[in-house]
């Protein structure tokens, strides 16, 4: 069962990793995901998906960004439900 959720990226952080759950601007959650790479050529797009693969234990190319490629604001696709996104990053 995959699903889709969204996602805020804050690029160019000194301090990389996955944030908490926030509303975002259209009032649905959104997951907060800081990466040390600056969004040119993809780079920040790519340690996202490494970022979220490793934190969720699968493997990279079960992960996708869906839509968002140029903006801070992305649907992510990953190979299970939401209740077991929560459970695999601690809540």
């Amino acid at each position: 069962m995959k699903s889709t959720f969204a996602i805020r990226v804050l690029p160019r952080s000194a301090k990389p990793g996955i944030g908490d759950w926030r509303e975002g601007a259209d009032g649905r959650e959104e997951l907060e995901i800081r990466v040390a790479e600056a969004p040119t050529d993809g780079a920040a797009n790519e340690a996202v998906v490494k970022l979220l693969a490793k934190s969720l234990g699968i493997s990279r190319s079960e992960v996708a960004i869906t839509s968002g490629q140029a903006s801070r604001h992305k649907r992510v696709s990953i190979p299970f439900d939401h209740h077991e996104l929560r459970r695999r990053l601690g809540g």
